[in-house]
């Protein structure tokens, strides 16, 4: 009994040191002014490395999606005659849930697994400390810049989602199951609010990509300096993010659409 308490405060106090070094290193990151000797060129940089390089993969899983969503909801609504409200059907279901969350799961998959492997890198081929004997401050130079682009770069990400999956919505539900385009369209303008709908799943979107990059970056930044440990770090950012993606899902829309 003796032990299993031991553990359990061992791994207790493990967790909450991890959240204080989480906490210092996005305070010490973000605060400050920037480096201006690099200029904007390391934040566009990023924002091409894990926006641009986003772009595919966000593309071809929206259109996939919106026309599944299409088939299923039709599928359903053809049931009870309200096939004309497909349209209605699939914009709430994407602005709100689906469309920040899935688009926040493929942007871990794909750019967060990146930044981890990349700090953890370059802590491993000692770069990082190579930058602090210089007079270089990494968490500025490196870690600052990655933060920054991934905070920008998930609700724009988030947006093309949405339109790429009501696209693809149009195409299985209008051209192929032969729903009117009139009533697709009207029950979408007639039921989407710019502020409930639109503004709280940018809201969702810009949440998730805080915690999403804050996640990849210090995993990164805190890993042990070998392949086992990048390899485990990566691996947590892609664990850690999609359960906080998930969690922070849930506490947002009780918050924004809970009775």
């Amino acid at each position: 009994m003796m032990t299993f308490l031991q553990r359990l405060g061992r791994n207790g106090l493990n967790v909450a040191a991890g959240f204080g070094r989480a906490g210092i290193l996005f305070w010490q990151a973000l605060w400050g002014w920037p480096d201006l000797r690099a200029g904007p060129g390391l934040l566009i940089r990023q924002l091409y490395f894990v926006g641009v390089y986003s772009l595919i993969i966000i593309i071809v899983s929206g259109i996939l999606i919106g026309m599944v969503l299409s088939l299923q909801g039709y599928t359903v609504l053809v049931r009870f005659g309200a096939e004309a409200a497909l349209g209605q059907l699939v914009s709430l279901t994407l602005l709100r849930e689906l469309g920040p969350v899935v688009a926040a799961l493929l942007f871990v998959g794909r750019a967060g697994s990146a930044i981890t492997a990349e700090i953890g890198l370059m802590k491993a081929t000692d770069q990082l400390a190579a930058m602090e004997m210089i007079g270089i401050d990494p968490l500025k130079r490196v870690v600052r810049p990655r933060l920054l682009a991934g905070i920008i770069s998930m609700p724009i990400l988030a947006q093309v989602f949405n339109s790429v999956a009501i696209w693809g919505a149009v195409a299985i539900g209008v051209s192929w199951l032969g729903v009117d385009a009139g009533s697709f369209w009207s029950n979408m303008q007639n039921s989407v609010q710019f502020g409930d709908d639109i503004l709280n799943g940018i809201v969702k979107a810009f949440a998730f990509g805080v915690v999403v990059t804050w996640i990849a970056v210090f995993q990164g930044y805190d890993a042990v300096p070998t392949s086992e440990g990048i390899s485990t770090a990566t691996t947590r950012t892609v664990v850690y993010s999609s359960l906080a993606v998930l969690a922070m899902d849930f506490l947002l829309t009780a918050v924004m659409f809970g009775v």
